[in-house]
């Protein structure tokens, strides 16, 4: 094996989702699309782990398929298609696969760190709301229109300010971030949120709530 794929086999243990920035790391997780997908979900098909058609969109199917053909054959069952997984499956995965994402992992792994940092402890639906919070005001035209401008805007989370954004996102987090991208919103479009036991500021609790997941109050 050579020291790039053991760094790979490294990586995929300790992220379970793929936050790759090379081609030597390719990876195809949830959320991608693109040749690789098709092919994944075809040797799956052909394997009679799927039955939903070969699209190349990697969601709920093609993810609990991944998992019951890893847990079948000794893998580790993340859903991730790596180097191992695709090796089982007989296949190549092309570089630039992850490029066929609309966002770059960059950007998904920079939510997941926020989701960890800001929700790490609440119910998992907690954790994919935050993640919706964040992609919510993405869309809004009263704050900026990418992950990092909004995670980082001035005084917009305490935990840039305390340095917890710096924390690695652990599975769930990852998978929040990743939910969210596809469009699980449990906020129902809400663009703030706030821990009603800590929250000091008079201004966020003039703002309307709507729903409250764990600690947090979710408000328009």
């Amino acid at each position: 094996m050579t020291v790039k794929r053991k760094r790979t086999a490294l990586l995929l243990a300790l992220l379970c989702l793929t936050v790759w920035t090379g081609a030597a790391n390719a990876a195809v997780a949830w959320g991608d699309r693109g040749a690789d997908v098709t092919k994944i979900q075809q040797r799956l098909r052909q394997y009679g782990y799927m039955d939903a058609p070969a699209d190349g969109i990697y969601g709920q199917a093609t993810y609990e398929a991944v998992v019951w053909f890893q847990r079948k054959n000794g893998l580790k069952a993340d859903g991730v298609v790596g180097p191992a997984t695709a090796a089982a499956l007989g296949i190549t995965l092309n570089s630039g696969a992850a490029a066929a994402a609309s966002t770059s992992d960059s950007e998904i792994y920079t939510l997941a760190r926020l989701v960890h940092a800001e929700a790490r402890g609440e119910p998992y639906l907690g954790k994919v709301a935050v993640a919706a919070v964040v992609l919510n005001r993405v869309r809004s035209s009263a704050f900026p229109n990418t992950i990092s401008g909004v995670v980082y805007q001035a005084g917009a989370f305490d935990c840039v300010a305390d340095g917890q954004i710096n924390l690695a996102p652990d599975n769930d987090s990852l998978r929040a971030a990743r939910d969210a991208m596809n469009g699980w919103d449990p906020t129902g479009g809400c663009v703030y949120y706030y821990n009603p036991a800590t929250a000091t500021s008079a201004w966020i609790w003039s703002r309307e709530v709507r729903l409250s997941i764990g600690a947090h109050s979710f408000a328009v």
